[in-house]
């Protein structure tokens, strides 16, 4: 089982305000490499709600890099690769609209279209809820939900499970 599992959080409703990522690298069934970064969103704008979530607060992001600067090391640890989400479409629009955002071309990845997505087979084996929190729970694996490395090392143990 080689693949790379990740997670966004954003800083408003739109998909290209992408403010924190976490990356967890899996090769021949072992967490080989872990990347986490906070972003500074475009016009470094927050909206409350996102804030209650994942509570990354733009005096945070102020002064941190934006996504164009932060992608090379991201592009490494996708280029390439099998992409695993717990919320597949979510984080796959968010890193595509966000590279459109910044002028950077998804294609460019030579990743799937469409990635793995944990919380569809989790669904499929009878979760209820299937969401993150409730898998990692009934798995007995560790979660800070809605931190961004970890919410991905929760998805990749969940991949490893399946």
């Amino acid at each position: 089982m080689t693949f790379t599992a990740i997670d966004f959080e954003t800083a408003t409703g739109y998909p290209e305000s992408a403010c924190a990522v976490g990356i967890v690298t899996v090769d021949d069934g072992i967490i080989t490499d872990e990347y986490y970064t906070i972003i500074q969103p475009p016009n470094n704008e927050y909206w409350y709600r996102n804030i209650m979530v994942h509570g990354i607060k733009p005096i945070e992001t102020l002064n941190k890099p934006m996504f164009d600067d932060l992608f090379p090391e991201i592009r490494k640890r996708l280029f390439g690769r099998k992409i695993v989400a717990h919320n597949e479409r979510f984080d796959r629009n968010v890193l595509q609209k966000t590279m459109k955002c910044y002028g950077l071309y998804y294609d460019e990845l030579e990743i799937p279209a469409i990635w793995e997505c944990t919380c569809k087979i989790y669904r499929a084996k009878g979760y209820k809820p299937a969401n993150l929190r409730h898998c990692s729970d009934l798995n007995n694996i560790e979660l800070v939900h809605h931190e961004a490395l970890s919410d991905a090392r929760a998805c990749a143990k969940l991949y490893l499970l399946k």
